[in-house]
């Protein structure tokens, strides 16, 4: 059994203390009250997840630890039990990273055509809804004669402006790449800041929307959160 402990801990401390067994236990310990349906659709997208990035790694740990951590903080700290949403965190980053994988084409195949052949899969095996979320925060590819990280934060302004379930996604992914820039090595620390700090403003406006299905409560938790990042970003750069 996972020690209770672990609900008390923040998920960076988890992670150093306890690495991903202990995300996964946490995890685990938070769907315990979820109805048993849902919990199972949990599972499978956590198992799904787990085959795509076996092999992938960020940095110092395991890929799988961003992902848990990303789904955990949504539950835990914006209080959102959406089994759809939930499903859509865990594999936010499975059609970016392994379109081929997931859609059961040639490794050959192109990007476009890959990635919409792995959200249909994903709608079969969960829903559309799930394949939408997913879509929503998946990067397109990239034009190769512009920044690639001014096309990123246009991609994610635009898609957020539609999606206001996906912008749990975003924010939740973007926290534990920004509140958590300290816990990786200084080379990957400065790019992540020059990548995401020009976001923060978009972000912190697309939170206090009124369409935002969060409460109040989570609007002033991840506000507080982009406020840490946008100084971590700062001690960084300046």
């Amino acid at each position: 059994m996972a020690p209770r402990i672990l609900l008390s801990m923040p998920l960076h401390a988890i992670t150093e203390v306890y690495g991903e067994e202990g995300l996964r236990n946490r995890l685990a310990l938070e769907l315990e009250s979820f109805p048993d349906d849902h919990r199972k659709q949990l599972e499978e997208a956590l198992a799904l997840a787990s085959a795509l990035h076996a092999d992938d790694r960020r940095v110092r740990e395991p890929y799988m630890n961003h992902l848990l951590r990303v789904a955990i903080r949504i539950i835990k700290y914006y209080g959102i039990r959406d089994p759809d949403v939930l499903v859509a965190a865990l594999l936010h980053d499975a059609v970016e990273d392994h379109p081929a994988e997931l859609g059961g084409v040639d490794a050959g195949t192109p990007y476009p055509r890959a990635s919409e052949t792995a959200l249909a899969e994903i709608a079969r095996r969960f829903n559309p809804r799930v394949a939408d979320l997913v879509r929503s925060v998946t990067n397109p590819e990239y034009d190769p004669d512009r920044d690639r990280h001014e096309q990123y934060r246009e991609h994610v302004a635009e898609k957020l402006e539609r999606d206001p379930w996906a912008r749990i996604i975003k924010i939740s992914d973007f926290t534990d790449n920004g509140v958590g820039v300290i816990h990786t090595t200084l080379d990957k620390a400065y790019r992540s800041a020059q990548k995401y700090r020009p976001l923060v403003p978009k972000l912190r406006e697309l939170v206090g929307r009124p369409d935002t299905p969060l409460s109040t409560q989570a609007k002033e938790h991840i506000l507080d959160q982009l406020d840490l990042a946008e100084e971590r970003f700062a001690a960084i750069l300046d």
